[in-house]
């Protein structure tokens, strides 16, 4: 049996083909159909076809085929770009969508007026970004005794409303009768079932089980910072603004409350 030499490996001599490079068809490349030697920038893509406009304006559709287009004298594969999602809306701590780049509106005439400072900082916590779009300054009254006077001195009217939140607006209550006495349409008064605007805040947002009782008699802020060792209201106060960060920290009555009261002062004139 005779064996035919055939030398070298006839494979051995070819060079090994290069990879075509991949392009992502990004709007504006201009590539080349070397079949028809049509020339022209990507504008869009059309049933799996991308869509090339030459200098004239004029289009015409070619299939994305592999090594199927030249960049510079040079083979390329083209791909689509890959679909990026739309993206998701930012919420602010209210839960409304954020408004980006907005500086705060000048501030209206028209007001929120919350018991105190507590109450203030808990607001602009939750709400601090819509009141600024919309342009609403929240004063705190230190307490509401003197409230009927206080809305005489503001002079309510046209475009110039007052929202007035107040704690433990309950019936037959102390701040439940002192609202009773305003029969001002331009004044709008909402609360909230609780003692404190302290107790309007989730116990799972502060680490407890739930608000503890407070013996009558004692102050209730003390008797909170006493019951869980918080220390002074002070820093009883910090734990408590810290451990919340959106309106799902938050009970529903408060929530409601404020966002009547920012409805309220911000309706257009009729």
């Amino acid at each position: 049996m005779r064996f035919q030499d055939y030398g070298r490996d006839v494979l051995a001599g070819r060079r090994p083909r290069r990879a075509v490079p991949e392009i992502t068809a990004e709007p504006g490349l201009v590539v080349e159909d070397p079949g028809s030697g049509f020339c022209g920038a990507v504008v869009g893509f059309e049933q799996g076809n991308v869509v090339l406009e030459d200098r004239h304006g004029r289009r015409r559709l070619f299939p994305l085929t592999p090594a199927g287009f030249l960049v510079d004298g040079k083979p390329v594969t083209l791909v689509r770009p890959a679909r990026t999602p739309p993206a998701a809306a930012r919420l602010s701590a209210s839960g409304s969508v954020r408004v980006a780049g907005v500086r705060a509106r000048t501030a209206r005439d028209s007001r929120i007026w919350v018991e105190g400072r507590h109450d203030a900082e808990l607001v602009e916590r939750v709400w601090g970004h819509d009141l600024r779009v919309e342009g609403v300054v929240v004063e705190p009254l230190h307490g509401i005794d003197e409230l009927a006077d206080r809305v005489a001195e503001f002079g309510t009217g046209r475009g110039r409303r007052l929202g007035v939140l107040v704690d433990h607006l309950v019936a037959d209550s102390k701040e439940a009768r002192i609202t009773e006495r305003l029969a001002d349409p331009n004044v709008l008064v909402t609360g909230h079932p609780y003692v404190d605007i302290w107790q309007a805040v989730r116990p799972a947002a502060v680490g407890i089980a739930a608000w503890p009782r407070v013996p009558r008699g004692v102050p209730w802020k003390e008797g909170i910072c006493a019951a869980l060792g918080w220390g002074d209201p002070a820093d009883g106060w910090r734990r408590v603004l810290a451990g919340v960060t959106s309106f799902r920290d938050l009970e529903t009555p408060l929530i409601g409350a404020v966002e009547r009261l920012i409805d309220f002062v911000t309706e257009p004139e009729s």
